[in-house]
């Protein structure tokens, strides 16, 4: 009787073990970086839907108990952070917080996914409530929300217009090239002087052509 009543208690210590083991995994599993991640959600996951981004993130202040593979580390103000998929995470106590990133720290590509945002004719770059821009030599670097820029929008943007191509001047009296370029300077220097030239470049370019034209050449 004894030895049954032995086998019995080890058998429901043994079930109530895995059962505890069933549960932690569960637990890892709801917590690790494939869960809530970029791209799909899960617990502690929102969806940014700014300016068409239209992506899943993990929401800042989730914890992890372990980085995503390929996860990279970037030194800043005496710290570490950990960047991937456009998420970024600081250590917490032997585990992994999803932080917002400070202004000024530098990344070498974007994130697989992002949205450009066009203010002022320059292009940012936003993923997740972060906004990128060039840092030429260094990649990107975190920037604060651009002046101006609608965070609400639901599609991002139209690019600028391309810049019309330069003139070319052809001479109708056979001026020669140093000729050519001296006429070009007067001309520039006088459209500069007229109503609005500075302010409209379209106005620039016909005071210009204008001005070429009466120098006795042929506009295209």
């Amino acid at each position: 009787m004894t030895l049954r009543k032995s086998l019995l208690g080890a058998s429901l210590v043994l079930l109530a073990c895995t059962g505890t083991g069933a549960i932690a995994q569960d637990h890892d599993r709801d917590h690790g970086p494939g869960r809530g991640g970029p791209g799909r959600p899960g617990p502690g996951a929102h969806f940014d839907g700014r300016f068409g981004h239209n992506h899943y993130y993990p929401s800042r202040g989730f914890v992890y108990g372990t980085l995503p593979i390929g996860a990279v580390s970037i030194g800043f103000g005496g710290g570490n952070y950990f960047f991937h998929g456009g998420v970024w995470y600081r250590p917490y106590g032997g585990r992994y917080i999803v932080v917002q990133p400070p202004l000024g720290i530098y990344i070498n590509t974007l994130p697989p996914d992002y949205a450009t945002v066009w203010v002022g004719g320059v292009p940012y770059y936003y993923a997740d409530d972060v906004y990128y821009s060039v840092a030429p030599g260094r990649g990107y670097v975190v920037v604060a929300p651009p002046a101006g820029v609608d965070p609400n929008m639901t599609s991002p943007p139209p690019a600028p217009a391309p810049a019309a191509p330069d003139p070319i001047f052809y001479p109708r009296n056979n001026q020669s090239a140093a000729q050519t370029e001296a006429d070009r300077r007067d001309c520039n220097a006088w459209a500069t002087s007229q109503p609005n030239a500075m302010a409209d470049a379209k106005v620039f370019q016909r005071a210009t052509e204008a001005c070429m034209d009466g120098r006795g050449y042929t506009v295209r």
